[in-house]
């Protein structure tokens, strides 16, 4: 079986967060290769080649927005916090690399279904106690943004945060075009000006519930990278004037995208 290199991976992390061929802003992906290449020395090799082998493909199968390039900015960003936070880099890989696993089984309660694949694993037990073994189950159950709880531990904060990638542009970005992917077809009669200011006021809409000064999306890490990007995005958020000319941007150029689909 061919070995994979996450790392390697990692490359693609900007077609992850491209939409429709937009080039959107973001962290490089030569920057998150090289963090990863660092961090990988702290990780037990026999327990890296497992999980590159086993687990990391079943991403293959997911949506585009999970896929390998996903799990790779997931686990090179967990093991950032992991210098960070002085925790167990085995522990935090494992969270990272099973965190998404139990998409066969669906979105809605994935992160459930992740916890049981995790904890049911046998292989594990070759690299892990069953007291961590549980903690880790937790923490992969506990990492969705829409939690209404705290994570049980540093490792469900640890994946919490690193599964979000909070580029201001990107976000902007993905929520527009989740409105044209998924709001109705407006009628004959609804003028080209009226349908933008709809998608406008969806796309406010929705930034200020999750992202906006108290909306519901949590970071637990008040020095880490997304935390300093979120409050960027936030400024941009509560500036409705840069907001709308971003949004007029990239909102002329998907919907020209979608047209041709």
């Amino acid at each position: 079986m061919r070995h994979i290199t996450i790392y390697s991976e990692a490359k693609n992390l900007i077609a992850e967060i491209k939409m429709v061929n937009l080039h959107c802003r973001c962290e490089t992906a030569a920057d998150i290769s090289d963090m990863m290449k660092t961090h990988y020395t702290d990780i037990n090799p026999e327990l890296r080649v497992y999980v590159e082998e086993n687990i990391i493909p079943r991403y293959d199968e997911f949506d585009k927005a999970h896929r390998r390039e996903h799990v790779a900015m997931v686990i090179s960003q967990s093991l950032d916090l992991v210098v960070q936070t002085g925790t167990d880099p085995d522990m935090a890989y494992a969270v990272a690399a099973y965190h998404d696993t139990g998409l066969c089984e669906g979105r809605e309660h994935h992160h459930e279904a992740s916890a049981r694949i995790l904890r049911a694993d046998p292989n594990l037990r070759r690299w892990f106690t069953e007291e961590q073994i549980d903690i880790m189950a937790d923490a992969a159950e506990d990492h969705r943004a829409s939690s209404d709880r705290e994570p049980r531990s540093i490792y469900g904060k640890i994946v919490a945060e690193a599964d979000r990638f909070i580029d201001a542009d990107t976000v902007i970005c993905r929520t527009i075009q989740f409105g044209l992917d998924h709001s109705p077809v407006p009628g004959p009669d609804t003028s080209p000006e009226a349908t933008r200011e709809a998608h406008y006021r969806r796309t406010l809409s929705h930034l200020r519930e999750k992202y906006g000064r108290g909306g519901y999306l949590r970071l637990w890490f008040e020095d880490s990278p997304n935390a300093r990007r979120l409050r960027h995005l936030q400024d941009i958020i509560d500036d409705e004037a840069h907001l709308r000319q971003l949004f007029n941007h990239y909102y002329n150029i998907m919907y020209k995208e979608n047209e041709k689909d």
